[in-house]
């Protein structure tokens, strides 16, 4: 029979039996006042009886229901030792190695956090580093292409110099041409005498 049932079984068959001891004692024709003493006691027996039956079943309890209130609100440190030999101590155990595995799953869950963030920060960083050694590149791209617009710019100015300057030696060259043409023209034509 387990420790609990005994516990509760065993203050009420004493009771039973304080009861027809007393039933024995007492003289059907006559209620003297060892009757009355007699159930006074056992009012009393009764009364304290209850008390004990209801802190024997309520103290363990009310530990399992405070543990379990610490726990649901993120205390899993919490465990429950109960000194009983019975149902209520299995309960306590059964309660102590949900808080572990629970505990255990929070701590597992914690560096399954950690991990993530380590592998997130290293990817992360190397994604920094790529975007860097791009953004470093669209500046040296920029710059050159800075660099050659403006040599572009020289040579255009360059060429426009170089284009005034061949109408002028054009129109130079036309003019010594018409000189050239008009010294010619007067060595040609015979001299009259």
């Amino acid at each position: 029979m387990p420790r609990l049932t005994l516990k509760i079984a065993l203050p009420i068959m004493l009771v039973g039996f304080f009861t027809i001891l007393a039933l024995l004692a007492v003289e059907q024709k006559q209620l003297s006042l060892s009757f009355y003493i007699i159930i006074l006691f056992l009012i009393v027996y009764v009364f304290f009886f209850g008390l004990a039956i209801g802190q024997n079943i309520v103290s363990p309890i009310r530990k399992l229901l405070d543990k379990a209130i610490k726990l649901s609100e993120g205390d899993l440190s919490s465990r429950v030792y109960l000194e009983t030999k019975d149902e209520l101590s299995e309960l306590a155990r059964a309660f102590n190695k949900i808080a572990e595995e629970l505990e255990v799953s929070r701590g597992l869950e914690g560096n399954l956090e950690k991990a993530v963030s380590v592998k997130v920060m290293a990817r992360t960083k190397d994604l920094e580093e790529t975007i860097t050694a791009l953004e470093q590149k669209v500046k040296n791209r920029t710059i050159e292409l800075e660099r050659l617009i403006e040599e572009s710019q020289k040579l255009k100015n360059d060429l426009n110099g170089r284009k005034t300057e061949t109408s002028q030696l054009k129109k130079d060259l036309d003019e010594v041409k018409k000189k050239v043409v008009g010294r010619n023209k007067i060595k040609q034509e015979p001299v009259e005498e």
